[in-house]
Formats: C-alpha cells, structure tokens, sequence
C-alpha cells in the first residue's frame, strides 16, 4: 500500500508556487459537456478526482488530449447518456454532470456519488433545482434518471447556499429559455471562475461571487480557452505548513483576497504574514498561540476544507482552542489519529476541545479524507520522530505531489509506492 513517511523536526523554508484548484476545474470539465465546442484549459491540476473526471467525459464520447497541466477537449462526439457507476462512486464532483448533461441532451443517468465519507451531503438541493428548471427525475435503486423536453429559466431559492447545487442549477440553466435567477447562491471564488469559463463559451451569467447569481439562456456556446484558479485550499495547507514548522515560506500564484479567513486565524495563532500582489510571506512564530473559537463557514468564513489542517496545528498551540464545524457532520475522523500521534482532542457532536500539548510524537496513521490525511502530513512535519501516514490516495485526489512540495522546502519525507 502507498504512504507517505515524514520525519519531523525541520523548518520549512523557500518558496512555492500554488497549483490550479480542484473545486474550479470539476466543475469547469463537467461544464465543457454543455457546448458541443472545444475547449482548451490551462493550470489544470494533476490529482486522482482529475483523472475520474477525465474517464467520465471520455466514458461519454468527448476527445481529449491533456499534456502536462494542460488539457484540450472536443465535447461534440458525445455519444452517451449513461454516466459510470464505478466512476461516480469514486468521486462526489460528478453529480454536477446532471446539469451539464441536461443542458446538453436533456437527458441523464447517473448513480449517487461518492467521494470523501465526511458524513451525509444530500442531494435534494439539487434535484430541487433542476425540477424547477422544468426536469423530470426519477430516483431507483441507487441511480438518478434526468429528463427535460425543454428547460424553462425561473426564480429559484436555495435553502442553504450549496456550492454542488449552484452549480448544478447554472449549469443547466445556460441552455434554458429565458432568465434564471439563483437566490441565497454559495459565494466561493470557484464559482466566479466557473462564471468566467461559461461566459467565454458564450453563456450569459452574472453575479457569481454574490449571492444572487442571474442566467440568461443561450443557443450556441462557442470554442474557449480558459486558466483555472489557484487552489485556495492548497495555499492554505502550504501557509499552515510554515507556521507548524516555524518556518518562511513565500507561497505564489494565488489569489490573496480568498485567503482572508485563513490569514486572520494564523495571525491569531503568532504568525507573521505578508502580502504582495499574488503572493504571500508566512512566518511561523516561536510559540503558536490558541484560538479561542474557529467556526467553519461558507465563504467567506472560515472554509470547512481548512479544519482538519488547523485542527493538526492548534495540538502543539499554547493553551485551549475550539473548532466548531457548522458545514458538514462526521468531519472529525483525523481527530483520533492526531491523538495516536499524542494530540489531547475531546469531540462533542460538531464541536472539538483541542488542547495543546508540548510536542506530538511520530506514529503509523491513517488518512480517513482529503483533509484529513494532509492534517496528519502537516502533524508530521512538527512531530519528533517519523510518521508513517497510509491511504495516501485520499490526499492524492486533491494535492499534486505533496511530498515533492514539501521536499523542495525541506522537509524529510517521501513517498513509498
């Protein structure tokens, strides 16, 4: 089985420069389906639910090419309907495919996704959406049966602002007749590029990064070249690398105004951090201070997918800190591998009591998410002594080559195939 070992002790230092993000460029590759064109992206990650997305679009008929980080897709040989229920398992971005596929053909089956077990995500929100925009779905036996004669744009309002249902809903509604508007919309910067992506193909969209997203329907979506954003979520592991270690590290290519949350919070924590355009210098302190509450929020609070790396961070703080995770349930799976490595956390439901403690101790873990297992890399770094981390694939659907990131700032850690 693949891990990742790190032995902790060393400062991080140098620079690195950001890749582009996993929740932008899913979203954008479901969307390339929608046009019958082509489209040419650029800083496209290298990651495990990248590729699961790649073998769903070729599943349906498009060509693709993809060379380095970059990736040329024709979506007009699209020849079926039927999405792969071993792929959708794999990874919970294809749901929005629903959508694209609607807008495109008016019709779709699909299994329920899969992806990371961080407790129940459900659907409604979506299906509710889609219904409204004029879609007859059928649920049995675990698949999802999609059917639109013709989209019809509407008002719609979101029960809670769902990145996956705002996209969904934009997605299909690109291709409906007249005006949708979108309601208590999610806010994320993800969904600003995905805007930016459809506008160049010829949709009509505004609003994206307020809550009120509007879409015009059109007919014809043209040929689109497109860069995808800088991973905020990668940047964020990065800078939380730097103050667990005491390190400097100058992170590049981001965006710094999505980072907000995260730079509060690590200044709270003793860093020194300095920004410059589309970069940042982060300075861990000598002593990591506590943070008295850290509540995760939709953007633009503090993101949910930055809990378990800041959880990793506040066991060696000075003092007691509380993280409340008010987005997703059963988001606490890291909590008991942090406490093998000799981290005292109590969970009570939605909310962790972290108290530091003078150093952790290296130990065989277990990455159980995402987040998760690049929490326990970054507990790693600090601890004495080497960590061994398993189920490494996890961390591999979201960060492309982590270790070698880390490496190339000194860090003692490799990778074992």
């Amino acid at each position: 089985m693949k891990k990742i070992v790190v032995e902790g002790g060393k400062k991080l230092t140098g620079e690195i420069s950001i890749s582009g993000a996993k929740n932008a460029i899913l979203p954008i590759l479901a969307a390339s389906v929608i046009g019958a064109n082509e489209s040419t992206l650029f800083n496209v990650p290298n990651l495990l639910d990248v590729t699961v997305m790649e073998k769903i679009l070729l599943s349906l008929g498009l060509n693709i090419k993809r060379m380095d980080n970059m990736m040329w897709i024709d979506s007009k040989p699209l020849s079926n309907i039927n999405i792969p229920e071993k792929l959708v398992r794999e990874m919970r971005s294809s749901i929005i495919l629903m959508g694209a596929m609607l807008a495109r053909t008016g019709e779709v089956i699909i299994s329920y996704p899969g992806g990371c077990e961080i407790g129940p995500r459900p659907i409604d929100l979506h299906l509710k959406g889609l219904k409204e925009l004029g879609a007859e779905i059928v649920e049995s036996h675990g698949f999802i049966h999609a059917k639109a004669k013709e989209l019809k744009g509407c008002e719609i309002q979101l029960d809670y602002p769902s990145v996956g249902a705002t996209e969904n809903i934009m997605l299909a509604a690109t291709k409906a007749k007249g005006t949708t508007v979108i309601r208590n919309a999610a806010r994320e910067p993800e969904i600003v590029d995905l805007q930016n992506y459809l506008n160049k193909a010829g949709a009509k969209i505004s609003g994206a990064g307020t809550s009120v997203i509007i879409i015009e329907g059109v007919d014809k979506f043209i040929d689109v070249t497109h860069n995808t954003m800088p991973d905020r979520i990668v940047a964020g592991t990065y800078m939380i690398a730097s103050v667990i270690t005491g390190g400097e590290i100058v992170i590049k290519n981001i965006v710094v105004e999505h980072l907000q949350a995260i730079i509060a919070k690590l200044k709270e924590a003793g860093s020194i951090i300095y920004d410059d355009k589309n970069s940042l210098k982060v300075i861990g302190p000598k002593k990591i201070n506590s943070i008295e509450m850290i509540q995760t929020l939709p953007y633009p609070g503090f993101p949910t997918d930055m809990q378990a790396q800041m959880m990793a961070l506040l066991t060696i703080a000075n003092g007691t800190s509380i993280i409340s995770e008010t987005v997703f349930e059963n988001r606490f799976k890291h909590a008991e591998e942090l406490i093998r490595m000799g981290a005292n956390i109590k969970t009570f439901g939605r909310v962790a009591v972290i108290k530091g403690v003078k150093e952790l101790t290296g130990a065989k873990v277990t990455a159980k998410d995402l987040r998760g297992g690049a929490a326990l890399i970054l507990a790693g770094l600090a601890a004495k002594g080497v960590t061994e981390v398993d189920n490494i694939y996890h961390i591999e659907r979201g960060y492309e080559n982590f270790h070698l990131g880390l490496e190339s700032l000194g860090a003692n850690i490799k990778k074992i195939d």
